[in-house]
Parts: structure tokens; C-alpha cells; sequence
């Protein structure tokens, strides 16, 4: 009987726990106890059949406690025993396809990362190519390529690159508002073909003379480079909301695999920069009568370099097709959030709101990509002085095209690297930025202030090796995550745009690096590129958030508060702490963050959503008939909660959560709907609500 009768619970006791009096009241003993009947706290009731969808067991304890409010050592326990069971899931789900079909983990990869990342797989078969083909052109045709030819202008030789980067950032801007606007499958198409018609514009490009060659080609790389552009926003903001598949944000897998999916999708870049560098080496050897040394024949450059175009307008060209027939769900995300928002067009409204809620964040997302694209560009700075120095023949082409080769393999090392870390808990994109940028940092560092020794015989060695480094970390750390959290910082309806003006931003940083480039020597540059490093770790460090584990679904939730202007009611855990930046909880923006209250008005926003989606099929009988994909998770006492039906025995829910969601759904009906309310438990919902102990530790 002892135990029936504990103290602490006088007011409001548990199902099946006998009220004793306690005393006379002093006034600070009542402080802790739970609150009768609130409308701010969950029931039991409430906690026992909404547990599964509030506090899912790949972010919450058994004991409703989050990941992020955990000491250290056990947030690392409990992350690492989600991680391995995921692992474990994943692998088993493999062994089955392969017992099945052993084709068919191919086939499942060319589904979730080559045909996402597809446009920028081809993005970076061809601006790889075009680097690579300068010095093709510069042995050639040294009258018009080298400085000081006689025979063209060297502002038009050097507009060949400033063009290239100028397209691809009135693209990044561009094709983000129009994905925005007139929706994401409509920028996926004409950013297909926007980037076939440069590609025929450079595999036929000519002049009467080398300089009505070279600018023509110059223009053509503008037309292609604004396809590109386009591809940076759309691409990312596609596979975020899971275009190619179902159209719709995931929660699960979209809390453990959201960066690896858009990972998957961007490394295809650097599977676009091997590819072309294997096929200019195969057509320059076919060419140039069965070897890659000089000297180079014309007939050789000329059918190498506009070969090497035509390859990839045939991809494009069926990349144009499928975008327009495959991905007709491409844009159902972002019309189910205009539709919330009562907009048709352009959402100004929200853009304002972004700029006034998430202005740190377009700096972090912008200023990190700047710093970042410096250093991308930076990187060859190692290439032409190691291979000066280590290679028998460094005049011949072939010998910088096999180099390049093994930096591109490094640097696939580095995508996938990251791919498997970024939804790490204990690592994710934050840190793996400023890890990355720390790394890029000491990699010029170091040799800038040695530089004739690591630039000699004796620290070649050396030097090649922080070549390689600095490539594998600029993967592995901000060039992978500012591609991802450029996107996924920002609401559905300015994600596009926002993508695209961080990108726009990061390409002024290469900018900036391909025109300073021309009036310094190789050992200033070393000394001016390092410092980008520092400045990116800043920015990561004080503006940008940590998404890493946040559900996109969550984000939404509270960027609707924003919209109704009650972004003070939201308490949920898109403002947890550990989710935002330095500089956003200095601002005070995570003081509303309460679990138990937030809890309560979770329920709330699926009530409401649930009774709208119930209107609007019941005015259809085309919906009516239809079963809605949200629906899958709402358990029958879910459902009967929401229409006011009651449970016959709450006893019967003990467990609730961890059964298994029953996706049939209940028969619908109409009848007079219950006069009960979530903040009114029915007579069934034994016990009041209680007070949530505080899960801030």
C-alpha cells in the first residue's frame, strides 16, 4: 500500500495513485507541482498517443528528453546508438535489394544521386574543361593565347573567364528567383536548356580571326554560365525538399540523411571534373598521332576541345527531358507553402521577413561561400610550382592533366567524406565548415612564409602533400556545406532566392581571386589567400546556425509562426540553442524554447491542420476518395482525439508509441463534432496535465 501513497503528487496524481493530504500550505512548496487542467501543458492522455510524432526515438531519450539537452557523454551515447542502428538498418536494406536483384543498389543510387545531381555533374564536366583546355589553346595558338600575342586582345583572353563567372552569377540570382516564383520544376527545365544552347554555342563556336574565336567563345561561356548558375539554387533546394521522388518533406530520413542526400547530389561535380579529364585525355591522345606530348597539332586541339563539348550537350539534352517529363512533383513543396500563405506569386512578404528575422544567416551563408570560393580558386596556386620541380617533361599538357587527375580523385575523397559525416550530431556541417576552413587555412599558411624552401627539391614533397590536403578539406568541409546550408537555413518559399544570392556572393570570391591573380606572383598569393581562412572560420563561428539533426518539417513549423506574427508563442526546438548561432542567442532568439509547452502546441498545429485538409476533402469528393500521404502517421485514437470521439480506456494506450502506426485509415464520418477542445481533457483523460520537468539542463 506504501507505495501508492508518495508525496509531490497531491494534486493531480497518476492513474492509479491514491490523493493524500499533505498539510498546511506554506506557499514555495506548490511551485513545482503540475498545473491542473492547463492549456499550455500536454495530458497524459495527449502524451501517450501524440508521443511517436512529438518525440520520435531518433532525437528523443525514452524518457521524452532531447538530443541536443543531454550531457555530453550521454548525447554521444545516445547519438552513436542511433547511428549505429540506422547503420545497421541501411546495411541490412542493402543485403535484401542485393539478394533480390544485385543490380539494384546501382539502380538505387542512380536514382537518389546521379539524377538529382545530374546538372551538376555536367556543370562540372564542362567548367572543368574549360580550365583545362587554356593551356591546350596557349601551346597551340601562343599568338593569341599567351600574354602579349600580337594576334588578340589580352582584355578578351582574359574576359573568357571574368564572362564565365559573370554568367554563372546573374544564373545563381536569376534562376533562385524563378524558382521561387514560377516554381522549382520550371527552373530545372530552362536550366537544362539554357545550358544546351551554350554547349552548341562552344562546340561550334568560330571567327575570320583568333579574335573573333576567342570572343565568341567568350559569349558562348556566358550563355552556358548562366544555366550553371541556375543549377547551384535549384539543385540544392530540389533535392532538399525530395523533388525526384515524392515531392513532399520527409521526417525521419529527412532528420538523419537530409545532408547526405543533397551531398550525394552536389559531389556529382567533382564525378563531372574526372570524367572530363579522362575524355580530353583520351581524345588528345587519339588526336595527336597516339601520344599527349607535344607538339600539339591544330587539328588535334580543335577536335579534342569541341568534342569535348558535343558529349555533354547529348547529356543535357536528355537532362531537358527528364526534368519535363519525370519531375512533374518538383514543385508541389513550395505551392503547398504558398498556398499556406495565401500567395500566388513572388512571395515579397516573406523575403522581407527572411532579411528581418534570418540577416545573419544570409551573411554567414553569403560571407562563408565568398571565403570559400577564394580558396577554391586558390588551390592550383600549388599545382604549377610542384610540377615544375618533380616532373621529368612539364611542358607537355598531359603531364598537368594526369596531375589534375589524381587532385580530382583527392577531392572526391572529400565529398564523400563529407556525405557520410554531415549528419553526423556530434560533427555535422558546422563544425566540418570550420574544421575545413582551419585546415585550407594552415595548408597556405605554412608555405606561404617558407615558400622557397617547400617550392624547392628538398620540401617539394611537402608541398605537394598540402596540395592534396587542401583539396581533400575544401571538400570535406566548406565547399560540401555551404552548398547544403545555403538552402536549408531558409523557409520554403525564398529558399531558391536565398541559395542563389549566397551563391552569387561566393562567386564574386573567385571573382575577386581571378582578377587579383593577374597582378601579383605566386608567393604573394600565398600570402594573401590564407587569411580568407580565418575570416570563413569567423563567420561559421559567430552567424551561421548548426541544422545538423533539425528536422526541415520543424523549421517550417516555425517560420509559420513568424508568418502569423507570433514568433514569441513558438517553443519548439528549431530555436533550441544548440540550433542556432552565436550571434541569434546573444539576440535573445532562443529564450522561448520550452519543450513541454512546445509540445501542447504541436498537437494544436495538427488538430488545425488535420480539421483544414478535412474541410477541403470534404467539399471534394475527388480528395474525399483519396487517401492523403500525412495521414499514414495518425494512430485511430489520433484520429478519434481530433474528431472528440473518446477512448474507451486510456489503460489501453500504455505503450502507444512504440506499436507500430496503423496507416489504415478510419472510416470517416461527419456526426455533430464533440464540444471538447485540446485545452478541455475528457472524462477519459484521467489526471490533469502535468507540469513538464524542465528539459534544459
Amino acid at each position: 500500500m506504501a507505495r501508492f501513497l508518495r508525496r509531490h503528487h497531491e494534486h493531480d496524481p497518476p492513474i492509479g495513485e491514491i490523493p493524500v493530504p499533505h498539510g498546511p500550505v506554506t506557499g514555495h512548496e506548490h511551485e513545482h507541482y503540475p498545473r491542473r487542467a492547463s492549456a499550455s501543458y500536454a495530458t497524459d492522455y495527449e502524451r501517450q498517443i501524440f508521443s511517436h510524432l512529438t518525440h520520435p526515438d531518433d532525437s528523443y531519450t525514452d524518457n521524452g528528453v532531447y538530443w541536443a539537452d543531454l550531457p555530453f557523454w550521454k548525447r554521444y551515447s545516445f547519438v552513436s546508438k542511433v547511428d549505429r542502428a540506422e547503420s545497421a538498418k541501411e546495411a541490412k536494406n542493402i543485403w535484401a535489394m542485393v539478394k533480390e536483384d544485385p543490380l539494384s543498389p546501382v539502380s538505387w543510387y542512380f536514382r537518389n544521386a546521379i539524377l538529382p545531381g545530374a546538372g551538376l555533374g555536367l556543370e562540372g564536366y564542362v567548367l572543368f574543361s574549360i580550365g583545362n583546355l587554356e593551356p591546350l589553346f596557349e601551346t597551340v595558338w601562343p599568338s593569341c593565347w599567351k600574354k602579349g600575342g600580337p594576334d588578340c586582345s589580352n582584355n578578351w583572353v582574359a574576359s573568357v573567364t571574368y564572362l564565365e563567372i559573370i554568367g554563372i552569377m546573374v544564373g545563381q540570382v536569376a534562376v533562385g528567383i524563378i524558382g521561387d516564383w514560377i516554381g522549382r520544376r520550371w527552373g530545372l527545365i530552362q536550366d537544362a536548356l539554357v545550358m544546351l544552347l551554350g554547349l552548341l554555342m562552344l562546340t561550334g563556336s568560330w571567327g575570320l580571326t583568333l579574335q573573333g574565336w576567342v570572343i565568341m567563345y567568350a559569349w558562348s561561356l556566358f550563355v552556358y554560365g548562366i544555366g550553371v548558375g541556375g543549377e547551384y539554387p535549384i539543385t540544392a533546394t530540389s533535392s532538399m525538399e525530395n523533388a525526384v521522388t515524392a515531392g513532399r518533406l520527409s521526417t525521419r530520413d529527412d532528420r538523419l540523411h537530409r545532408g547526405r542526400k543533397v551531398t550525394m547530389a552536389f559531389l556529382m561535380q567533382g564525378w563531372g571534373q574526372f570524367v572530363n579529364q579522362v575524355v580530353l585525355i583520351v581524345l588528345l591522345v587519339i588526336f595527336n598521332r597516339g601520344h599527349g606530348n607535344p607538339p600539339y597539332s591544330t587539328t588535334a586541339a580543335q577536335y579534342a576541345f569541341r568534342l569535348s563539348f558535343a558529349f555533354p550537350a547529348i547529356g543535357t539534352l536528355w537532362l531537358a527531358y527528364y526534368r519535363t517529363w519525370k519531375m512533374k512533383s518538383a514543385s508541389k513543396q513550395l505551392e503547398s507553402a504558398k498556398k499556406k500563405s495565401n500567395v500566388t506569386g513572388y512571395d515579397v512578404r516573406s523575403l522581407k521577413l527572411t532579411i528581418g528575422n534570418f540577416g545573419g544567416r544570409l551573411f554567414a551563408t553569403a560571407g562563408g561561400w565568398f571565403c570559400n570560393d577564394v580558396f577554391f580558386y586558390g588551390n592550383k596556386l600549388f599545382q604549377g610550382q610542384f610540377i615544375k620541380v618533380i616532373s621529368d617533361n612539364p611542358s607537355s599538357i598531359m603531364t598537368t592533366w594526369t596531375w589534375n587527375l589524381v587532385n580530382v580523385v583527392v577531392s572526391l575523397a572529400g565529398y564523400y567524406s563529407a556525405s557520410m559525416l554531415i549528419d553526423n550530431k556530434m560533427y555535422g556541417r558546422k563544425t566540418m565548415q570550420l574544421v575545413g576552413f582551419l585546415m585550407c587555412f594552415i595548408m597556405f599558411v605554412v608555405p606561404a612564409f617558407k615558400y622557397d624552401y617547400y617550392s624547392s627539391p628538398a620540401g617539394i614533397h611537402a608541398f605537394q602533400a598540402m596540395y592534396f590536403l587542401s583539396s581533400f578539406f575544401n571538400q570535406f568541409g566548406p565547399n560540401s556545406v555551404t552548398f547544403l546550408v545555403a538552402g536549408e537555413v531558409y523557409p520554403t518559399q525564398i529558399r531558391a532566392s536565398a541559395h542563389g544570392f549566397s551563391a552569387m556572393i561566393g562567386k564574386a570570391g573567385a571573382l575577386l581571386a581571378s582578377v587579383l591573380y593577374n597582378y601579383i606572383d605566386t608567393e604573394t598569393k600565398f600570402y594573401v589567400v590564407p587569411w580568407f581562412g580565418l575570416a570563413g572560420m569567423l563567420i561559421t563561428w559567430i552567424w551561421l546556425p548548426d541544422t545538423t539533426g533539425l528536422d526541415l518539417k520543424e523549421q517550417e513549423r516555425r517560420w509559420q509562426y513568424i508568418l502569423d506574427g507570433k514568433e514569441n508563442e513558438y517553443h519548439g526546438i528549431a530555436i533550441h540553442p544548440v540550433h542556432l548561432s552565436m550571434w541569434e542567442r546573444w539576440m535573445g532568439v532562443g529564450k522561448n524554447y520550452h519543450p513541454d509547452l512546445d509540445m501542447k502546441a504541436k498537437i494544436r498545429d495538427m488538430r488545425a491542420d488535420w480539421e483544414e485538409r478535412e474541410a477541403a476533402r470534404a467539399a471534394s469528393d475527388a480528395e474525399s476518395a483519396t487517401p492523403l500521404e500525412e495521414d499514414e502517421d495518425y494512430t485511430h485514437e489520433i484520429y478519434n482525439y481530433f474528431r472528440g470521439a473518446t477512448s474507451n480506456s486510456v489503460n489501453s494506450l500504455k505503450g502507444e508509441k512504440s506499436k507500430a502506426v496503423d496507416r489504415t485509415s478510419p472510416s470517416r464520418s461527419y456526426d455533430t463534432p464533440s464540444d471538447r477542445t485540446l485545452e478541455e481533457p475528457s472524462s477519459d483523460e484521467s489526471g490533469a496535465a502535468k507540469e513538464a520537468a524542465s528539459s534544459q539542463h
